[in-house]
């Protein structure tokens, strides 16, 4: 064996330099975590003014851990964007409706209680429910006053943090949540359907009567709260989200957009139909209302007309195709269905189902991807450009209808990729 590492350099060399940047970040380790526990001396007088008791912020916060994995997420800027027929193909798939229309029956005298105090329909209710957490199965493993701490000391954005931040501590100093069950996402969104600390304050209720405002264990709590964050946006329950609608030939796209409102009335002057044919005017709402058309994918794609009530949802996390999914996931949990106009694509999304499919079939060839979870993340993107170049497809590594069926077509592989 020779006694050169891979760079040239003796190995004795190679291993005392390791050793020494080893030493050397677990002490920039060390300090960096100092820092984090400094700094948190220096938010306790503001914490106070804030409402947090000096005692209620050491109980809550002695002994917490930077987590810097979190300011790592705040500055990704994924170079992998799902396409919208992509992400409403796992959002909106045969599992989450199924799984929504069950959580409908289980939960009916609660939602109709719902309805009847907030006037925001069951299905709209639970169908963000089901975009935010999988209806409470996947609601984050961040415990919240370590990663909301870390964001209020380092990293961008330090004073809104800072107000969840204590807004969290809050929480915990009224009893509402354990410690230990106030975990979310990287960002601080909590509990079933993913409230921020401070719109927990100012939203969520106590909707069966217990004294706590409990939205990590009590289903009840959580779907209520919902409602009163939609209907406190100003949603109006005799007033659909919007549908979907025929653009005439030669439709201008520079009219479209979600702030680009116009009546009713002048859309359907313009020639603009619902997407069976039927006049605007004949699909439920007022020749007055104020609407707008969305073309989430351009004008080849489908189109829709949308109302205040789409905005309501879209205020619930700032995204169009976000507040598409609920919307749809909400038509079709009362029996709607799919969008009539296909995406303007000849290589269609895949379902979660689909996507676990597919990583088992990269996964038989040999591709380590990981835990097969219908995720397609990094190694399972990686293990598609692969496949894709050795079956001439363009290698582009996203998971869609052609590389699916491609590998579905060919016989039983053995593993022959090393990963």
């Amino acid at each position: 064996m020779s006694p050169l590492a891979p760079t040239g350099r003796p190995r004795a060399a190679v291993l005392a330099a390791f050793v020494l940047v080893a030493g050397c970040a677990t002490h920039a380790q060390a300090q960096t975590q100092a820092q984090f526990e400094q700094c948190l001396v220096r938010l306790q007088p503001a914490a106070q003014k804030a409402g947090v008791e000096a005692a209620s912020f050491r109980q809550f916060t002695q002994g917490t851990q930077a987590d810097f994995t979190v300011l790592e997420k705040l500055d990704y800027q994924p170079e992998f964007k799902l396409a919208i027929w992509d992400y409403l193909a796992g959002l909106v798939d045969d599992e989450r409706i199924a799984d929504g229309r069950a959580m409908l029956q289980r939960h009916a005298a609660t939602l109709q209680q719902v309805a009847a105090a907030y006037g925001v329909d069951p299905a709209t209710v639970v169908a963000v429910w089901g975009v935010e957490s999988n209806y409470g199965r996947i609601t984050g493993k961040y415990p919240l006053v370590s990663a909301l701490g870390t964001l209020s000391c380092f990293g961008r954005r330090q004073d809104y943090f800072r107000g969840e931040f204590f807004a969290a501590l809050r929480i915990l100093q009224r009893g509402d949540i354990a410690p230990e069950r106030l975990t979310g996402s990287w960002a601080g969104a909590f509990g079933h359907t993913q409230f921020m600390p401070a719109t927990y304050e100012r939203l969520a209720v106590d909707f069966d009567g217990d004294g706590r405002r409990d939205l990590v264990d009590n289903s009840a709590d959580a779907l209520a709260s919902t409602a009163n964050f939609l209907r406190r946006g100003g949603w109006q329950s005799d007033l659909p989200w919007g549908f979907e609608v025929r653009l005439p030939p030669g439709f201008d796209p520079a009219l479209a957009g979600r702030k680009n409102k116009r009546p009713l009335a002048e859309w359907a002057e313009r020639g603009i139909v619902a997407v069976d044919g039927q006049k605007l005017p004949n699909s439920g709402l007022a020749a007055g209302e104020r609407t707008a058309i969305l073309l989430p994918a351009g004008p080849r794609g489908p189109a829709f007309l949308v109302t205040r009530n789409f905005d309501v949802i879209y205020g619930y996390n700032a995204a169009e195709s976000y507040a598409l999914a609920i919307a749809h996931l909400a038509d079709r949990l009362r029996g709607g269905a799919p969008f009539a106009t296909p995406w303007p694509t000849d290589d269609p999304g895949l379902s979660r189902a689909e996507r676990r499919e597919l990583q088992t079939l990269l996964a038989a060839r040999g591709h380590d991807i990981g835990e097969i979870d219908g995720a397609l993340g990094e190694r399972s993107r990686t293990a598609i450009k692969l496949e894709q170049t050795r079956l001439g497809q363009e290698a582009s590594g996203r998971g869609g209808q052609k590389i699916l069926n491609a590998l579905r077509s060919e016989q039983p592989p053995q593993a022959t990729v090393a990963q």
